[in-house]
């Protein structure tokens, strides 16, 4: 249901959450799968608070935020799912304390469980060179090869290539408008052999300005779960035998653009990151390349046999 306005800020659980989620709706501009997630996580909290007796945001101090983390991690939660489910709690309470809810904010200082580092897999250059150049004769070969070759070539997430319409591309041009999280627009260059998968499928499609890119089975956008189960079949074809994903091409321009260029804030940009923070991840894969380089090329560096 569409909601046109958000509603006060309420102390009680039920209605404060309800409130800080059409918030996050019609202000924040919040996906869906955002809005679930959220929603998830605040709702484990409120069972937790509604299960001590408590009834309003307002009874649960800083002791009772640690008691709920530490339950979390005690009953099996991962350490990320625990530092997620941490995160939203802190959205919540600072909203609700910039409203005047709340006096204090219970999150501040509040840290959740340490999780080691896990660095995204990515695809070497020739691993994605093997995984795009799908034929183009087969059954839908022109549209995966498009598909295939923009997510390479512009590293977009795959909510934003499903939601493209033809009148965003700019094929002369060479760039593209995405419409990324929180609705923010970007503008992308489209690499030439993207051009050329794109153009070569507009001459078959001949669509209108705005139908979509890469329509589905009922003529309009394909969905992200359909991308997903095409990616997988695609890499399988391809003779790829990782588990590939959409998301798995998005780290894999973003590490080798990184590791042509050098460019932190350049790679930043093209990806959509509000906060430059979320791209340095890539640094870490860049040097992780660089010390296997290093490992098997250095004279003093390499093991012996």
């Amino acid at each position: 249901m569409r909601v046109d306005a958000p509603p006060v800020p309420d102390d009680a659980l039920d209605a404060g959450l309800a409130a800080f989620l059409a918030h996050l709706a019609v202000e924040k501009h919040a996906s869906p799968h955002t809005l679930d997630a959220y929603r998830r996580d605040l709702d484990a909290l409120r069972d937790w608070a509604a299960a001590r007796g408590e009834s309003a945001w307002s009874g649960l101090d800083a002791l009772a935020l640690r008691a709920f983390v530490a339950d979390e991690h005690a009953r099996g939660l991962s350490p990320p799912s625990v530092q997620r489910r941490l995160s939203a709690c802190r959205a919540l309470f600072r909203w609700l304390l910039k409203h005047g809810v709340l006096a204090l904010d219970p999150t501040a200082g509040l840290r959740g469980p340490k999780a080691p580092r896990k660095l995204p897999q990515v695809l070497d250059a020739d691993e994605m060179g093997q995984l795009v150049e799908v034929p183009q004769e087969a059954p839908l070969g022109l549209r995966d090869r498009a598909m295939m070759e923009l997510f390479y070539s512009s590293g977009l997430r795959v909510s934003e290539l499903c939601a493209l319409r033809w009148a965003d591309l700019d094929l002369a041009g060479g760039e593209v408008r995405v419409l990324g999280k929180g609705r923010k627009t970007r503008i992308v260059p489209v690499g030439r052999h993207a051009r050329e998968a794109l153009a070569a499928w507009a001459t078959a499609a001949t669509p209108a300005p705005g139908a979509a890119v890469f329509p589905g089975r009922d003529g309009g956008p394909i969905t992200p779960r359909a991308v997903q189960k095409r990616v997988r079949e695609l890499a399988m074809r391809q003779g790829v035998w990782k588990r590939v994903h959409p998301h798995l091409l998005r780290h894999s321009f973003a590490s080798h653009v990184l590791e042509s260029s050098g460019d932190l804030r350049g790679v930043q940009e093209l990806l959509g990151h509000t906060n430059i923070a979320t791209t340095q991840i890539y640094t870490h894969l860049d040097f992780q390349h660089l010390a296997k380089v290093y490992d098997g090329a250095h004279p003093r560096a390499k093991r012996k046999p």
